[in-house]
């Protein structure tokens, strides 16, 4: 019986030695259950603010952002998992042993809120080429007022997309379907689609602006991106054109924005994301009728929670079974 005992306590010891930790922070029995359905070859920790340094010691993964302190306390950290689709916040530049230097691999959700950013960014410049956001004032007055109304069609215009990942490919296929002709703006090879009429460089950027009847921010915020989109960048957007930005604020340089609608070389602005950021009170962007600010919610929907938690999900199975990973970010690129 002894015997018996100590074999089932070593088999025990050895099964427990091959299950992988997987640490998480502040997710819902639900959540949690959910995903430890994913592999019976993990072992998912939801770890609180006082206990995460404590389970990241010997954890093989976490899922959710993590610090340049943290990836030194996880010295067997083999995979980190991000639920948003930007990866700026983790790929810190703090010392030999950050997580962009290291051998982690880094995953993310890009594509994942594509729908919903795509949708948001289409009605911004829906709603200003309809110049909607006046006759929502006339409803606090009740007030019926058929003034001269300078509708824009978006049929036979030019959108120019900077950024053509998940989400601008899916910017691109909405104003396709509005009739436009679309401009990519993006340093990878994209592979050849039928609603985007070419793709340029980054480099290229001030050869198509001039002529952009709309300019979207679609790109993921690197060293590179930042303020890719500045002073000369505004001079040569096309006077009467619309200007939207749905992925990062610090790829625009914010007072070129406000000077260029101060000067109304631009017909309109849509922005989600602004730098800084929230959008601090008095700030000239806020005084522009013709400007739309939402506070960094266009990848919120009632579908977008299952499909980030099914990736998140899916990356564990394949965690699991030493499979490639999905939305694996190139860490030195930012993306």
């Amino acid at each position: 019986m002894k015997r018996l005992l100590t074999l089932a306590l070593l088999t025990s010891l050895a099964l427990s030695a091959q299950t992988l930790k997987i640490v998480t922070i502040g997710q819902t029995p639900d959540v949690i259950q959910d995903w430890q359905s994913a592999s019976s070859k993990v072992r998912i920790v939801n770890a609180t603010a006082a206990t995460l340094d404590k389970e990241l010691a010997d954890a093989d993964a976490y899922l959710g952002d993590i610090t340049p302190e943290q990836v030194r306390l996880g010295k067997k950290l083999r995979w980190v998992q991000i639920t948003s689709a930007g990866a700026e916040k983790v790929l810190h530049k703090s010392g030999g042993n950050d997580l962009r230097d290291s051998n982690i691999i880094l995953t993310n959700n890009q594509i994942v809120q594509g729908p919903e950013i795509a949708d948001h960014a289409m009605a911004m410049l829906l709603a200003l080429a309809r110049g909607l956001p006046k006759f929502f004032e006339d409803r606090k007055t009740e007030t019926w007022n058929a003034r001269p109304y300078p509708g824009i069609e978006l049929n036979g215009k030019t959108a120019v997309v900077i950024g053509v990942g998940g989400i601008g490919t899916q910017i691109s296929v909405r104003a396709w379907a509005h009739g436009m002709k679309v401009i990519g703006v993006d340093p990878e090879d994209i592979p050849f689609t039928p609603f985007i009429s070419k793709v340029v460089k980054p480099d290229q950027l001030n050869d198509v602006l001039p002529e952009a009847d709309v300019v979207f921010i679609s790109a993921p915020h690197t060293e590179k991106s930042h303020k890719m989109v500045g002073p000369q960048q505004f001079e040569l957007m096309k006077k009467g054109s619309y200007f939207i930005a749905v992925s990062r604020g610090g790829i625009y340089d914010l007072p070129s924005l406000v000077k260029a609608l101060d000067s109304q070389r631009l017909a309109g602005a849509g922005v989600d994301v602004t730098d800084p950021e929230p959008l601090p009170a008095g700030n000239a962007l806020w005084k522009f009728n013709n400007a739309i600010i939402t506070p960094h919610i266009a990848g919120r929907s009632d579908k977008d929670r299952a499909r980030m938690l099914g990736t998140v999900k899916a990356n564990i199975a394949r965690f699991a079974d030493g499979k490639p990973m999905i939305n694996v970010v190139d860490k030195q690129k930012g993306y």
